[in-house]
């Protein structure tokens, strides 16, 4: 095993939970984070703030599921992220957040329409929910998979979003425009409702976002 890789791995996944606490996208010990690694997965561990979040902290999962007994137990979502990263060869990187805006949505079962272009963020023309499952619970795993169908970020039903991409940053930087796009779809709500973008200009757009940004050559 890559112990560079590793190490790099645990010091991003801090970096995005305390990220997240200080955005605003979680409170106290919600919310949890993964990372590809091998065959393996390195995962948050449950019950402990960003606040005291440390690199050495972060639970390392092999592929069938064994961790250390003696060390920090994963995070109770830790099955979703690993069936999430298994059955996605192009994703590295599992962002679960209950930012307020997406919550809810989530709590009220809307998913976000096409009302904005950067919906399409999510790799879909809208944001879906995926229908409510107990926490920590194979169903739940299940639930999130089936309702991402190839995109990028889904919420979770009566829960909070979950967002799955290829990098770490690239996972935070969804997370944090699902939350922005379900804050401005509830402030429309509150004035009638938004004015949707048509299926053909969300197809247009998805296919722009496919060379939108910097891309490294090659």
């Amino acid at each position: 095993m890559d112990k560079a890789l590793e190490h790099k791995l645990r010091e991003q996944i801090t970096e995005v939970m305390q990220a997240m606490d200080a955005r605003g996208l979680n409170r106290g010990t919600s919310g949890n984070v993964s990372a590809r690694l091998g065959t393996s997965l390195l995962v948050t561990p449950t019950g402990l703030p960003p606040s005291a979040l440390l690199p050495e902290h972060i639970v390392c999962i092999d592929a069938d599921g064994h961790f250390d007994p003696d060390g920090m137990r994963p995070s109770s979502e830790w099955r979703m992220h690993q069936q999430l990263l298994a059955l996605r060869p192009d994703a590295n990187a599992v962002v679960h957040c209950h930012s307020r805006h997406a919550t809810m949505l989530a709590c009220a079962h809307r998913e976000i329409p096409p009302l904005h272009y950067m919906v399409a963020v999510s790799g879909g023309a809208s944001i879906p929910v995926a229908p409510y499952a107990t926490f920590g619970s194979a169903e739940l795993a299940t639930s999130v998979i089936n309702t991402l169908d190839g995109r990028y970020a889904a919420l979770m039903a009566n829960h909070g979003q979950v967002v799955i991409a290829p990098s770490l940053k690239h996972a935070l930087l969804i997370a944090e425009e699902v939350e922005e796009q379900a804050a401005i779809y509830w402030g429309t709500l509150a004035i009638g409702g938004p004015a949707l973008l048509s299926d053909d200009e969300m197809s247009r757009i998805m296919d722009r976002f496919k060379t939108y940004g910097q891309k490294k050559p090659g």
